[in-house]
């Protein structure tokens, strides 16, 4: 008798999805950069970029968080109801994000103990001081390996600072797959989209009204709170999506979609000054995305949106967000070491030169870097994980690979 077996194929990206993904990972490097204190200790004028945008830059990780909502919602809900494995679908995350956490964790590591051992000897100049992003001891690194790190068992940022939401991400996709099994045992997507709207909802009031915390901004303490928000609005976006009329005008679809940009750009524009409205921003990122989704023959944005570069940012954009704090602690050092004098030669010659160029060069470095680890790390990482099951009869490998998809 032959035996039925899930199968998971997930769906081709959309690639202003995926270019979006890019945008928002440059968009995370820059806010670093603009607001890492040892450079704004080096250098006296602001970068020619920095703006209250690009200084609230950093909550652009919920469209992250919505954006990997939608994409598992178009991967696994429709295609797979009745037949969803839970198994695969944690391999299949484990594949895509653990071989490049696991690298970059052991290059912190590595970077570490070479300062340990040698004092960090650069130009001739000791440097010992600690950077923002490294609070790093024996047992951050064991919570790191097993993405335990953002979970509350630990109160700082640690190691590659920005996984942290790689690990609240990991354990949302497991909430998310046991909620998918929960409708799949009840027959009903009802289920799904019932839970994913309670999971978001309670979420979002521990945030505001149990917690009270200032703002949306939780990474290391209640960081999981703040993905499901987000990543679960992401999957009612979907369900939203499929309910539009198919009658709106191609006019109106391109208003909607451009509209819907500049409201995303404007309200992390104003978290600077009113921190309260990031609870609201994934909402926005929500509307903005979906429009995305709904539209995608509009007539300017989607244009935009797949030229050629910003395709490029967003296949590579997890390794980009990735790989940013270890170019970053180099810069911190290197800016150290070279002193104020060429500083303040360079801004003789126009105020912010010295910024924007340390800015820029950070930015180049971040690109060449994960060039290399996409291709040398993230591809061959993510085949070898998935090889290590392939014997096993509930994991198909006749998906389409990382480069080619739209994955969390």
């Amino acid at each position: 008798m032959a035996v039925t077996v899930p199968v998971h194929r997930e769906k081709a990206h959309v690639l202003t999805l995926d270019s979006i993904r890019g945008i928002a990972a440059v968009t995370v490097v820059i806010h670093h950069v603009i607001l890492m204190p040892t450079f704004l200790a080096a250098f006296p004028n602001h970068a020619w970029l920095d703006g209250p945008f690009f200084r609230s830059g950093g909550f652009l990780v919920d469209l992250f968080f919505v954006l990997s909502g939608m994409v598992m919602s178009l991967s696994y809900v429709q295609p797979d109801f009745g037949h969803f494995s839970l198994r695969e679908f944690m391999l299949r995350r484990f594949a895509r994000v653990y071989p490049l956490h696991i690298v970059m964790l052991l290059v912190m590591l590595l970077f570490r103990l070479a300062r340990i051992g040698l004092g960090l000897l650069l130009a001739g100049v000791v440097i010992a001081a600690p950077t923002a992003f490294e609070v790093n001891n024996g047992y951050s690194f064991f919570l790191n390996v097993f993405l335990l790190h953002s979970l509350g068992f630990i109160h700082y940022l640690n190691w590659n600072a920005p996984s942290w939401s790689i690990s609240v991400e990991f354990y949302t996709y497991l909430v998310f797959g046991v909620v998918l099994l929960v409708a799949q045992r009840f027959g009903s997507l009802v289920w799904l989209y019932v839970l994913s709207a309670a999971l978001a909802i309670v979420s979002w009031l521990v945030l505001t009204v149990v917690i009270a915390r200032p703002h949306l901004g939780a990474q290391y303490d209640w960081g999981i709170l703040r993905c499901f928000v987000s990543f679960f609005l992401g999957v009612l976006t979907v369900r939203a999506v499929q309910g539009l009329p198919r009658t709106i005008s191609p006019g109106a679809q391109g208003t909607i979609q451009f509209v819907a940009m500049v409201a995303s750009v404007v309200h992390v524009s104003l978290i600077e000054a009113y921190p309260w409205v990031s609870f609201l921003a994934p909402v926005t990122f929500a509307v903005f995305l979906g429009s995305l989704l709904a539209f995608p023959q509009a007539a300017v944005v989607p244009s935009l949106l797949t030229t050629k570069p910003l395709i490029w940012l967003g296949q590579r954009s997890y390794s980009i967000y990735m790989v940013h704090a270890f170019v970053v602690v180099f810069a911190e050092y290197f800016v150290r070491g070279i002193g104020p004098r060429p500083v303040a030669a360079l801004d003789a010659i126009y105020p912010g030169l010295a910024t924007t160029l340390n800015l820029a060069i950070v930015l180049a470095a971040v690109l060449a870097l994960s060039q290399l680890t996409y291709r040398y790390v993230e591809l061959p990482g993510g085949r070898l994980v998935r090889n290590m099951f392939r014997k096993s009869p509930e994991f198909s490998t006749g998906s389409a690979a990382p480069s080619t998809r739209l994955s969390g």
